[in-house]
């Protein structure tokens, strides 16, 4: 073999579409999609042109038809030297998370929902019958950055969502059945990271993220309600001892 001999050179390599004419994913509608969000709470853009923005965003096929939305945002060139996504952490070891789930989510014949504020532990087991089950975590806390969660649809559907700044990532299949988790990667490698085990037997298990849930976004807006709650003693104790000191 004559190592030194140069490379074919095809006709068609001068054909090989460029970056912006690459299909565009949903990670990619993703990122371009927080980029609008930051510059609308910052007041570069305004909310119809947010709103305009965004609708092209869902109905762009390539990459360059989604680099026109941001080009004129200094967040689009900051980000385009690193990398989107981090990777998550890896899977914790055998035994690191307690085999005993902290809270059962059971349907049989009926439907069960676990949503709203509440305490996300370590790992959570669902079991569909004939039935069905709703699991929200977009407004849970989560006390724990590693959640797992068995999933376990029989005739059923298992439902499950999560913010869309966490980590997701899913272990299973199904028996002429539907297993699907869209996986997630967080630009926070703090951020939690939910791990979805299970089966679908004549069922079906999804989890996916749900847009516009933010677990930076609950925690500030229970910040702020704290905040208030806070001011609002102050405002009490100052009350008092103003009348206190006036006798």
């Amino acid at each position: 073999m004559d190592l030194q001999k140069p490379a074919r050179t095809h006709d068609n390599d001068a054909a090989a579409p460029s970056v912006a004419e690459l299909r565009a994913s949903d990670a990619d509608r993703d990122r371009v999609a927080d980029i609008l969000r930051e510059a609308l709470a910052e007041g570069r853009l305004t909310a119809d042109e947010h709103a305009d923005r965004v609708e092209g965003v869902l109905h762009a096929k390539t990459v360059g038809e989604l680099e026109v939305f941001i080009r004129d945002l200094p967040a689009a060139h900051q980000q385009s030297a690193g990398p989107a996504y981090t990777p998550a952490p890896p899977r914790p070891a055998e035994g690191a998370i307690p085999h005993d789930a902290d809270a059962n989510v059971v349907a049989v014949f009926s439907s069960a929902v676990r949503r709203g504020r509440w305490r996300a532990g370590r790992r959570l087991h669902a079991y569909s019958v004939f039935g069905s089950v709703e699991i929200d975590l977009s407004e849970a806390i989560f006390e724990y950055q590693q959640v797992v969660i068995k999933a376990v649809s029989v005739f059923g559907d298992v439902q499950i969502r999560v913010p869309e700044n966490v980590s997701l990532r899913g272990t299973g299949g199904g028996v002429l059945g539907n297993f699907e988790v869209d996986t997630l990667d967080s630009v926070d490698t703090d951020a939690p990271v939910v791990y979805v085990d299970g089966w679908a037997v004549l069922g079906n298990v999804e989890a996916r993220p749900k847009r516009g849930k933010r677990v930076g976004d609950i925690l500030d807006r229970v910040q702020s309600k704290v905040d208030r709650k806070l001011e609002r003693v102050q405002d009490k104790v100052d009350a008092k001892l103003r009348k206190h000191l006036d006798r």
